[in-house]
């Protein structure tokens, strides 16, 4: 499918309408840069954040997700926020209503403190990207949160510090929200972008007016239904859909 019909219209549509088992990913191009794209119906399936099993282990990787729930079946998986070299999270963290890590305000070194940063928050039938001081503000309920940075969007407006033509460029990964949270969408650069590039992804592309940044170079996705199954590095948080 080309990317030119992944449109914000056609993004709800295929969430929505699929019913069960709405996870629905595509390969898309966007600025002649290829991406792959995962889009999840917040309000029918069992999208969640996960970093440590009941035994409080790291569980570190997809192979391990899966093993978290043997009778039911893994149908996409992402790293999902930014940790310490011992894998703990870096800000807010928060599964199952509990805080293991605590939000971060303010600025500081490497992209996570390029405010303003954000936090994605989820419930039982919502998903929904805030950047932090408004996360704050509006304090909503969540079952579970990650906080990660820079925001890549905020209000439909791109981030003020991201440059057009910008030389930095690594594979990235992040996540944008519908306006009404009931579509979550996840994207993975399949070659090195930068931010400025992979910001307008999810502005102009997918139409998301928020969406985060959750890492980059580390960046694995797993999609069965593509057959990818990334690995490599130990992760911390991740994100995942379980049907």
């Amino acid at each position: 499918m080309s990317g030119a019909i992944w449109t914000s219209s056609f993004l709800l549509a295929a969430v929505l309408a699929t019913g069960a088992g709405a996870v629905t990913c595509e390969d898309v191009s966007h600025l002649g840069q290829s991406y792959t794209v995962c889009a999840v119906d917040a309000t029918t399936e069992d999208l969640s954040l996960h970093h440590a099993d009941p035994s409080g282990n790291i569980v570190g990787s997809f192979d391990a997700l899966a093993k978290l729930h043997p009778d039911r079946s893994l149908a996409f998986a992402m790293n999902a926020g930014m940790y310490h070299e011992d894998r703990s999270p870096v800000g807010l963290y928060q599964q199952d209503g509990m805080i293991t890590s605590h939000i971060v305000t303010s600025a500081g070194p490497g992209n996570f403190g390029l405010l303003p940063n954000g936090v994605l928050c989820l419930t039982d039938t919502r998903a929904q990207v805030y950047e932090t001081l408004a996360y704050l503000n509006t304090a909503p309920s969540c079952r579970d949160a990650s906080q990660s940075g820079p925001m890549l969007v905020i209000n439909s407006q791109l981030h003020p510090r991201f440059i057009p033509g910008g030389t930095s460029k690594h594979i990235r990964n992040g996540v944008g929200t519908s306006a009404d949270g009931s579509a979550a969408v996840f994207a993975i650069s399949n070659e090195p972008v930068n931010f400025h590039d992979f910001g307008t992804l999810f502005r102009d592309h997918l139409k998301t007016p928020n969406a985060l940044y959750f890492d980059g170079s580390i960046s694995r996705l797993y999609a069965p239904q593509m057959n990818r199954d990334d690995f490599g590095f130990q992760l911390g948080p991740m994100i995942a859909v379980f049907e």
